[in-house]
């Protein structure tokens, strides 16, 4: 391993397997290998590299640290793309450390930080070059906050005021601060099933109490566009999105639009005019046709027992 300041970047030999390790598509590897070099005789991208690197490892295992990811070079415009992921790749060995003193399986560990390379390939697909979209949602996986347990992916958190406040009104014993567990529903990863999130809350139950310990989950939160109950004048009471719907009771509910957030994540970007956009699916024509008859839709907040 080649020393770079604070933090340790794969030697070009090693760069490949590790970056294979974190599901980075094999298109983008030699290009990453050549960006190694030119990140290494770059002073200015090399100190933003050094200089922000503590941020993120100093974080991990806490879960509400600030942390803002340095600024990428301009030029390359490759390296640009890509500047960030070498920042993950020199914590990789400290999360992993992490990971080894908190006695994480390595199959979970090695699911959980392969969100980089779903980030590099969500990049290729929308925008058609390398890159990572999205980069600082990685910072969870690298900081120790957020694990993939089957279909679902489960972030250790803690209530924010208004959920708090929402669940107190309704008579849960629950206050803002308290200790959650945030669902999220990663892309590429097959149908969201009933099945397959039984089995996600199955082992979450089991995970966090076994890993650590000292921290008491009892409560699963959600905050997402897939939580708007007006899917379900669109989707079939048996869908997989509707079914998944019915495991969480509303925490709050949210008066702002937030109309972008359901199309970029089902067809990548919301800058394109509604009626260019795919109508493959039901999913697809609703989201679409509920925004042409000038409706809107908005984030659900949600929560389920573990």
């Amino acid at each position: 391993m080649a020393t770079s300041g604070t933090g340790v970047l794969p030697t070009a030999d090693e760069l490949p397997e590790v970056l294979l390790d974190l599901g980075v598509p094999h298109e983008d590897i030699g290009e990453l290998v050549a960006l190694r070099a030119s990140l290494l005789k770059d002073p200015a991208a090399l100190r933003s590299l050094e200089e922000g690197l503590p941020a993120l490892v100093d974080g991990i295992g806490t879960l509400d640290r600030p942390f803002q990811l340095p600024e990428p070079p301009r030029e390359p415009e490759a390296l640009g793309r890509f500047f960030n992921l070498f920042v993950y790749l020199a914590a990789l060995p400290y999360v992993l450390d992490y990971h080894q003193r908190h006695g994480i399986p390595r199959d979970i560990s090695r699911r959980t930080l392969a969100d980089l390379g779903r980030s590099v390939a969500a990049h290729r697909r929308w925008r058609g070059t390398g890159g990572l979209r999205y980069p600082r949602w990685l910072r969870f996986h690298f900081r120790g906050e957020l694990y993939q347990l089957g279909r679902l992916q489960f972030q250790r958190a803690r209530l924010g005021t208004r959920t708090g406040e929402g669940l107190a009104a309704a008579g849960l014993p629950y206050v803002p601060g308290d200790p959650c567990l945030t669902v999220h529903i990663p892309d590429f990863y097959g149908p969201l099933s009933p099945q397959a999130c039984d089995h996600s809350m199955a082992l979450a139950r089991a995970f966090f109490p076994r890993h650590f310990p000292g921290e008491r989950y009892r409560i699963a939160l959600l905050h997402s566009w897939v939580l708007d109950r007006q899917l379900a004048r669109y989707l079939p009471p048996g869908s997989n999105l509707i079914r998944f719907q019915d495991r969480f009771h509303t925490a709050y509910e949210s008066a702002e639009p937030a109309d972008t957030d359901p199309i970029a994540f089902v067809f990548g970007s919301a800058d394109h005019p509604l009626d260019t956009l795919p109508r493959r699916t039901t999913l697809q024509r609703a989201l679409t046709d509920h925004l042409r008859a000038g409706g809107h839709w908005y984030i659900g907040h949600g929560w389920c027992p573990l």
